[in-house]
C-alpha cells in the first residue's frame, strides 16, 4: 500500500513537469531566433551563392559592356577595283580604282543607341534586384516555415513524453484492475498517433534544410540548426504613407518603370531609323602601266528609305503600342500592390490578435482545464477521455499559436518585398514598428 503511495506521488511530481514543459511553449535554449539580423546574413550568402544570383549578376555585366559597345562612327568601308577597258583609256583615266567611304552620324541615331544601351542596363540592374528580392522571400519564407514545423515537432516530443506517462500509469491501473481495456487500447492509439505524427513533423523540417541548400547552394548533406521563431509582432497599419513608398520602390514595379523607359529608347531609335543613311567618302585612280596618279574625287551616299515608308511606319506603331503596353502593365501592377497591401495588413493584425488571443486567454484556460481533468482522473472522479479531451484542446492552442505567429512573419515577409525595403526591422521607417521584442504584442 505504502509502495502504491510513492508510485501515485511519483507519477504526480512527474506529470506536473511535463505539464509545466508542455505549457512553456520555449524551444531549446540552443536553438537560433530568426531575427531579421540572422536572416539578412543568410541573404547576403545567397547573393554570392545562389547560381540564379549569380547568371543575373553576368547579365548585369553583359548589359555594362553592351553599354561601352556603342559606336559613334561606324567603321570606315575601303575600296580596291581594277577597270577593264581600251589601253588608251586606262592611260588617261587609271585602270586601278581605290577608296574609302565613312558613314556620317546623322540624325542623332547614335544618341539613341546610346540611351537604348542605357535602358537595357536599367533593366538588368532592377531585374538582378527583383531576382534577390524574391529569392530573398522565398529564404524567409521556408525559414519562419521551418521554424514552425521544428517548435510543433517540439511540442509533439512533450506531448509524447507526457502520453507515455499516462501509458505508464493507465497500464498499471489495467493490471490492478482500476482500468478498463478499453482506456488501455485508447492510450496506446493515442500514443501510435502522436510517434506518428512526430515522423512527419521530423520530414517536414527535413524537407525545408533541403530548400535551404538549394537557396544558399550548399551540400544536400549539410545539417541546419533548430531555429526559434521570434516573439509575435505587431501589426502595420494600412496607410498613404505605406502605398507610397511600396509604389515607388516594390522591385516588380521598378523593373516596370526601365521597361518601360527601354520600349521608349527603342520607339525613339525606330523612328530615326527611318531617316536616311548619309556617307561621304574618297576615290582615286592609278594606272598600271606606270603607276602614275590619274584621278581622285569625293563621293557622297544616300540611301532611299522613303521606298520603304509603310514599313517604317509599321514598326513605329509597332514600338509604340510596345510602350502603352508597358505603361498598362504598370498601372495594373500598382493597382494590385494597393489591393496587397490592404490585404497583408489586415492578415498580419488578424494574426497577431489571433496569437495574442491563444497566448492571453485560450492557453491559460486550457492549462487549468487540463490541471483539473488530471486530478479528477487521479481521484477517479474523471475519465480518461476526459482528461485526453483536455490535453487535446491544450496542444491546440499552442499549435494555433505556433502557426499564427510563423503565419504573421511569412506575411510580414512579403510586406518588406512589396515595400522593396531591406528587412523586416526597415519597416520603422514607415512610421509604424513592427517587431515587439517584448513579446507581447500590440494591444
Amino acid at each position: 500500500m505504502r509502495f502504491a503511495r510513492l508510485k501515485r506521488s511519483v507519477f504526480v511530481c512527474f506529470s506536473c513537469v511535463v505539464l509545466r514543459a508542455i505549457t512553456a511553449g520555449a524551444v531549446s535554449p540552443e536553438a537560433v531566433e530568426l531575427t531579421p539580423v540572422y536572416i539578412n546574413e543568410l541573404a547576403e550568402q545567397m547573393r554570392t551563392n545562389n547560381p540564379g544570383l549569380r547568371a543575373a549578376a553576368q547579365r548585369l555585366d553583359a548589359a555594362v559592356a553592351n553599354q561601352g559597345s556603342v559606336k559613334v562612327w561606324e567603321d570606315p568601308v575601303t575600296k580596291f577595283g581594277v577597270m577593264g577597258a581600251t589601253e588608251m583609256m586606262r592611260a588617261n583615266d587609271g585602270d586601278l580604282l581605290y577608296g574609302v567611304e565613312q558613314m556620317l552620324p546623322l540624325f542623332g541615331r547614335a544618341a539613341a543607341e546610346k540611351r537604348m544601351a542605357a535602358a537595357e542596363r536599367g533593366v538588368a540592374e532592377v531585374g538582378a534586384d527583383y531576382k534577390f528580392q524574391t529569392l530573398r522571400l522565398d529564404l524567409a519564407r521556408t525559414l519562419f516555415g521551418v521554424g514552425l514545423a521544428a517548435e510543433e515537432w517540439v511540442i509533439g516530443q512533450e506531448d509524447l513524453a507526457w502520453i507515455e506517462a499516462i501509458a505508464g500509469t493507465v497500464e498499471q491501473k489495467y493490471r490492478a484492475g482500476q482500468a478498463t481495456l478499453a482506456e488501455v487500447l485508447q492510450i496506446q492509439n493515442e500514443r501510435a498517433r502522436r510517434a506518428s505524427q512526430l515522423k512527419s513533423q521530423s520530414a517536414t523540417v527535413e524537407a525545408g534544410g533541403a530548400t535551404l541548400n538549394r537557396l544558399l547552394n550548399r551540400s544536400s548533406t549539410n545539417v541546419w540548426p533548430t531555429f526559434r521563431l521570434p516573439p509575435p509582432a505587431t501589426g502595420v497599419l494600412f496607410n498613404q504613407t505605406l502605398i507610397d513608398f511600396a509604389l515607388r520602390y516594390e522591385p516588380r514595379s521598378r523593373q516596370l518603370r526601365e521597361e518601360i523607359k527601354q520600349a521608349d529608347a527603342g520607339l525613339d531609335r525606330t523612328r530615326r531609323g527611318r531617316f536616311p543613311d548619309v556617307g561621304i567618302g574618297v576615290e582615286g585612280r592609278n594606272y598600271s602601266g606606270d603607276g602614275r596618279f590619274r584621278q581622285a574625287m569625293v563621293t557622297v551616299s544616300v540611301s532611299l528609305p522613303w521606298l520603304n515608308r509603310s514599313k517604317y511606319q509599321s514598326s513605329i506603331r509597332r514600338d509604340g503600342l510596345k510602350v502603352e503596353a508597358a505603361r498598362k502593365d504598370l498601372e495594373d501592377l500598382e493597382l494590385a500592390l494597393v489591393e496587397d497591401l490592404r490585404r497583408l495588413t489586415i492578415k498580419i493584425e488578424n494574426a497577431r490578435r489571433e496569437s495574442a488571443l491563444y497566448r492571453e486567454e485560450i492557453i491559460p484556460r486550457s492549462q487549468t482545464a487540463l490541471e483539473s481533468a488530471r486530478a479528477g482522473w487521479e481521484t477517479g472522479r474523471e475519465t480518461l477521455r476526459d482528461m485526453l479531451e483536455a490535453r487535446r484542446m491544450l496542444l491546440e492552442a499552442r499549435v494555433m499559436r505556433a502557426r499564427a505567429t510563423g503565419e504573421q512573419y511569412q506575411m510580414l515577409s512579403e510586406l518588406v518585398l512589396c515595400c522593396g525595403i531591406g528587412d523586416l526591422e526597415a519597416l520603422k521607417m514607415l512610421g509604424e514598428g513592427v517587431v515587439d521584442n517584448s513579446g507581447k504584442g500590440q494591444k
